[in-house]
């Protein structure tokens, strides 16, 4: 049994936000991975619960009018895997939710709940942050737009105002056309295990593939929140395609990153696996990109 004060049902975005406002200690809950744990385990027992699941207007993937994709909130990591969209433009964010839990969390874990729970290691997260996400946030006053990397403001805390629900993800066509990218995720166990260091990097090519037009590299569990490392994205920006390079740019996320210590892995392991990670992603983000090294 799950300890509960209440749970409100949410009829539309627009009675999701006045729940909210009614009830402002009440925790959002869509698929329940993480918030039914966690109230079972009694982090959460004695809550209200506002449920948003049977919002279908925050599930879908698209391209809007500005040439965004638009990605629900509401979309489960499965879905997103086998999304067309998703394959044809960034295969990468499909990858990476596709190493989340196991299949029953994939098929009942959504993306909006990947990214509010505001944890570094966190398989969306370090994706979203590579390809420049928008955070797509409607609240009593309307509907705000924020790049996830104002998002994410600590460890476990985003910035939800009171009121307020993430509605959806939106990738700019700046950050895809043309950009190809690769994911690591470094973890003790290959099966259902966070990540000791999720890895992601993309790339664009200039038109004779032998120059590094735009490179963007973000990880999780590198500091508290997930993080670019734009020390190393200006390192290969618009640098000749090499195995030298690849190594440069790898080395130099050493100067952005900041891992800690915990049970799981070493500071210094970690700032390790980054550095070969960001390497073996550079080189696979390369080739898919039709370069040669």
């Amino acid at each position: 049994m799950y300890d509960m004060k209440a749970l409100y049902e949410a009829k539309s975005v627009a009675d999701a936000v006045a729940l909210r406002v009614a009830h402002p200690e009440a925790q959002i809950i869509a698929g329940g991975s993480d918030v039914l744990v966690q109230m079972r385990g009694g982090k959460r027992a004695g809550k209200e619960l506002i449920s948003i699941y049977k919002l279908d207007e925050l599930r879908g993937i698209s391209i809007d009018a500005e040439e965004n994709i638009r990605i629900g909130s509401l979309n489960s990591f499965s879905h997103i895997t086998r999304d067309p969209i998703i394959q044809k433009y960034i295969n990468v964010l499909g990858q990476a939710v596709d190493q989340v839990g196991g299949p029953q969390i994939r098929n009942i874990g959504t993306i909006g709940g990947n990214t509010c729970n505001g944890v570094t290691s966190a398989d969306s997260a370090s994706t979203l942050h590579a390809w420049e996400a928008i955070i797509e946030i409607t609240g009593p006053d309307g509907v705000r737009r924020e790049p996830i990397h104002d998002f994410y403001i600590k460890a476990g805390q985003v910035d939800l105002r009171p009121g307020e629900i993430q509605t959806a993800i939106l990738i700019p066509k700046a950050s895809y056309e043309n950009t190809f990218g690769h994911y690591i995720k470094y973890s003790m166990r290959n099966a259902m295990d966070i990540a000791t260091l999720g890895t992601s990097v993309n790339v664009r090519l200039s038109a004779d593939k032998k120059t590094v037009e735009r490179c963007r590299i973000a990880f999780g569990v590198a500091g508290p929140v997930p993080m670019r490392a734009e020390i190393a994205e200006a390192a290969a920006n618009g640098k000749r395609v090499s195995m030298e390079l690849a190594e440069t740019f790898a080395k130099a996320v050493l100067e952005d990153i900041n891992p800690r210590d915990s049970w799981r892995a070493s500071k210094d392991f970690r700032k390790h696996i980054a550095v070969e990670s960001a390497k073996r992603a550079f080189i696979e983000s390369v080739k898919l990109a039709g370069g040669e090294l």
